[in-house]
């Protein structure tokens, strides 16, 4: 029998809508516009699942839901077919629609692979309210509750430029750092202090998208640049370069890469410092999870070198002391430190002066130091026990790299499969991995990105298993 088929259905990966729910919307739009008409025969599952380039289970998701609203009618050994009489827009069959949907969307996962977040739970509370209560103990206190510097507490400041100088080789001073509500924040403020609408960017691909949001928020163009086993890929920046004159910038993550953990080769730090130096554009470095290293001493930060005249280094406390504290900082020339300040009080006339000093005293007082070495330890011990149950069921399935430091593993599978259809399927069994889509620039990257910190070992192979027959 002849099935033929007149019309392309284009999935949009980035889309909220499920994939099973684009196309039995576009087989509709066909049979409304009359590209497909009453009795037309359809492709079988199989050879329309391998059209679409999907999981065959996703084109049978759909044609169930086609059936049962009327669009489509299926013969006995003869296949499907488009209705003879076909349905009216019928209110009951677009609320079965939206409880489809709307279960989807609120389905409520009991095991969670997040991108890489610290465990809440080892969080030094106690700590952290003794010395807030002894903050609002002394004699001075009233003088907390005005307003100060919108740049942070100065005592804070002098705290991260003396670890920054200390622990990362920079040589800053207190006017070079504005403290911020976390790196989001400080990742704002330092795309709209720098470009201008119709002004470029180049991102890494994949990446961190709500860094690209703030770029693209401030008037960014992004300028997708491809990673590899070695980072960011030189020869496409320098193709760049050479044919855009408005590159203000380009946003890394040289350390621990997001998401493939992968960390950028010397030789192109060197490259990448050289051609910032030629070109005048701003090298954002995000050093998102320095604090989490488990061999030897962490690389030193681009902006480290003292022949690196254009940075914008960004970092954070945040996972350190807790992740609903937001501490970020943001560290640069003094020009550009003025003109975030001004962008700051047009949003937040100060940062959080009490849990400023709050913070300070823990750092002070050690406290900050001993409960970084305690995590790390338990982190560690996570890491590997990660590294075991991959191996375990993982093997000949996926590829991974165990990661030097950071809370987060990148898993590639072997064989080419539908990324998004993955998480889909695990969401169903109460297992939410982060959707690929969520640091593609286009096309969803082949990996998974899977954060262990806060998950006890139990869930770890329950959820290593779980991802294992689907790949």
């Amino acid at each position: 029998m002849l099935r033929p088929w007149k019309l392309e259905i284009r999935i949009n990966t980035n889309s909220n809508k499920a994939i099973y729910i684009q196309i039995a919307d576009a087989i509709i739009e066909a049979v409304k516009s009359s590209k497909l008409n009453k009795g037309d025969a359809l492709p079988g599952s199989r050879k329309l699942a391998e059209l679409l380039k999907v999981n065959r289970n996703t084109v049978i998701e759909a044609l169930d839901i086609l059936l049962s609203e009327g669009w489509l009618i299926a013969k006995e050994r003869k296949g499907t077919f488009v209705a003879d009489i076909l349905p009216d827009t019928k209110e009951s069959k677009t609320k079965e629609r939206n409880k489809i949907e709307k279960k989807e969307i609120e389905v409520k996962p009991n095991l969670i692979f997040d991108d890489g977040l610290p465990d809440s739970r080892l969080a030094p509370m106690n700590e952290i309210a003794r010395a807030y209560r002894q903050i609002f103990n002394r004699k001075s206190r009233w003088q907390i509750m005005g307003y100060s510097n919108e740049l942070g507490d100065i005592e804070f400041r002098k705290a991260i430029a003396q670890m920054l100088n200390f622990k990362r080789g920079m040589s800053i001073n207190t006017n070079q750092i504005c403290i911020t509500r976390g790196s989001q924040m400080a990742m704002y403020l330092a795309a709209h202090s720098l470009f201008n609408l119709g002004d470029y960017v180049m991102i890494e691909n994949p990446g961190y998208k709500p860094a690209w949001q703030a770029f693209e928020n401030a008037g960014a163009k992004l300028l997708p640049v491809s990673i590899d086993s070695e980072g960011i890929q030189i020869n496409e920046i320098e193709k760049y370069l050479k044919k855009y004159k408005t590159i203000k910038a380009i946003y890394v993550t040289p350390h621990h890469q997001f998401p493939t953990t992968v960390t950028l080769s010397l030789k192109r730090r060197l490259k990448l410092i050289e051609l910032s130096n030629q070109y005048g554009f701003i090298i954002i470095e995000d050093d998102y999870d320095n604090e989490f290293h488990f061999g030897q001493r962490p690389i030193l930060p681009i902006a480290s070198y003292q022949n690196a005249k254009h940075f914008i280094y960004i970092g954070t406390l945040s996972k350190i002391v807790a992740p609903a504290l937001r501490i970020g900082y943001l560290v640069s020339n003094e020009a550009i430190i003025i003109n975030v300040g001004k962008h700051r009080k047009m949003i937040d006339v100060q940062g959080d002066n009490i849990m400023e000093e709050a913070i300070l005293q823990l750092i002070n007082e050690g406290e900050i130091k001993r409960h970084l070495k305690r995590t790390t330890l338990i982190y560690k011990t996570k890491r590997d026990y990660f590294e075991k149950i991959c191996n375990t069921y993982l093997k000949g399935k996926a590829m991974f790299t165990k990661p030097d430091g950071g809370l987060a593993f990148w898993i590639v599978p072997t064989k080419k499969i539908n990324v998004i259809d993955v998480t889909h399927k695990l969401l169903k069994k109460g297992i939410k991995i982060m959707s690929p889509e969520a640091f593609s620039f286009n096309m969803p990257i082949l990996g998974f990105r899977l954060g262990y910190a806060s998950l006890t070992e139990k869930q770890i192979e329950e959820g290593i298993i779980a991802l294992s027959k689907h790949l």
